[in-house]
């Protein structure tokens, strides 16, 4: 990431730069810019609350920044603006009318011996993405206004930027606490851009919720404990990505197939018939990590048609270490480590051993016998997950 300090010299409305911005976006695969001011005050509260009933997790960095992620002239002195960037991420060529594509994937859950993994992990790492273009555009406003601080973030330092989405109009928090937007429903990445001069803030979107609860309705592990409140400890996304050690006993078989992240809050939102595809190549399904086709009419027997499925539970849990590392290079897999991978996915094969998925005396014999070699593992928690799911084998 590159960072410039910004100077404190420059509080000089730019009231012609926006349209720019958003060009200038637009052309780096943005699909839209909004402006936000500094003063998170609002939002102080609720993050304490929320850290104090130990709702990170494991998340220990969240409450180590506390309210810096509040107050971005702490975080970065002379900040007075925040451009906030988002960008779709579905992999190009999505069925996206009328939401096709949030059928597929919920049909993906009903394969239980096959490995679900988040959309927005099965391209390139968004964080080198997202970074490159929003330093780029930072360098075309620096260009148009010559001396400038600035310093570009995407999920990878203490900013709240959900909150700032929400404060810019890229949408409204959503009951389970991802921004939401009526054009493209909650399918994007966010990033943010810290400026030292001043931009007029772009109008906040109004909430459009309603009585709608379906996103709480259908976790499999009830993480949104309360409208716009989530316990991180209970959710999917967080167990299998964030959660080191052992996943706790209870919650396994609530996981289903998911061995990295979880969709299953999106895939159920009403808006999401509203998300797009990206036009940002980089996030198009790598073969390594999902079985792809080149015919959308490829699949057979129900099967979803969107040109994309899980590779077997099997296969997964075969790789080495050394393919893990090859397969998950400059991918967000990679940051959770070969052991984790294998913990998931072992998890994904009990919940599969005790399914009564019409195809399960076909695929649970392979299963057991993966499982079985890896009761020697050296990982101890590989092996304490593996005999799990060993025992969750209904014959």
């Amino acid at each position: 990431m590159s960072a410039h300090n910004p100077s404190t010299n420059q509080l000089v409305a730019h009231d012609d730069l926006l349209p720019h911005i958003r060009r200038w976006g637009a052309e780096l695969g943005f699909s839209h810019i909004g402006v936000s001011g500094i003063n998170l005050t609002h939002a102080e509260a609720g993050l304490l609350e929320w850290l104090t009933k130990g709702f990170h997790g494991q998340m220990h960095y969240m409450q180590r920044h506390g309210l810096k992620r509040a107050r971005p002239a702490e975080l970065v002195p002379g900040t007075v603006t925040v451009i906030t960037a988002r960008m779709n991420y579905l992999a190009p060529g999505t069925s996206t009318d009328e939401g096709r594509w949030t059928h597929e994937e919920q049909a993906l859950l009903k394969r239980a011996d096959e490995g679900l993994i988040s959309t927005y992990a099965r391209g390139r790492d968004y964080h080198k993405v997202l970074r490159k273009r929003l330093e780029t555009l930072a360098q075309k406003i620096q260009q148009h206004v010559g001396n400038l601080g600035y310093r570009v973030f995407t999920d990878s330092a203490p900013v709240l930027e959900a909150e700032l989405a929400v404060q810019s109009g890229q949408g409204w928090r959503g009951k389970h606490t991802l921004v939401l937007s009526r054009s493209a429903g909650s399918m994007f990445f966010l990033g943010e851009i810290y400026l030292d001069f001043f931009l007029q803030p772009t109008p906040k979107e109004d909430a459009h919720c309603g009585s709608c609860q379906a996103c709480m309705d259908v976790c499999p592990t009830k993480a949104i404990v309360a409208p716009y409140l989530l316990d991180a400890r209970r959710c999917i996304s967080y167990l299998t990505i964030e959660h080191n050690g052992s996943i706790p006993l209870e919650l396994r078989p609530l996981m289903g197939n998911h061995i990295y992240g979880c969709d299953d809050c999106q895939t159920i939102c009403p808006w999401n018939k509203y998300a797009t595809a990206s036009t940002v190549v980089d996030f198009e399904s790598r073969s390594q990590i999902m079985d792809t086709f080149e015919s959308k009419d490829s699949f057979s027997q129900g099967s979803p048609t969107g040109g994309v499925r899980g590779k077997k539970l099997t296969e997964y849990f075969a790789w080495t270490k050394e393919e893990f590392d090859h397969k998950t290079q400059g991918s967000v897999i990679a940051r959770i480590g070969y052991e984790r991978w294998l913990r998931n996915i072992a998890v994904a094969m009990g919940n599969a051993l005790a399914s009564n998925d019409p195809n399960a005396e076909e695929f649970k014999t392979p299963i057991k016998a993966a499982l079985t070699a890896r009761l020697d593992h050296p990982s101890a928690m590989v092996v304490e997950h593996s005999a799990w799911a060993l025992s969750q084998f209904t014959g």
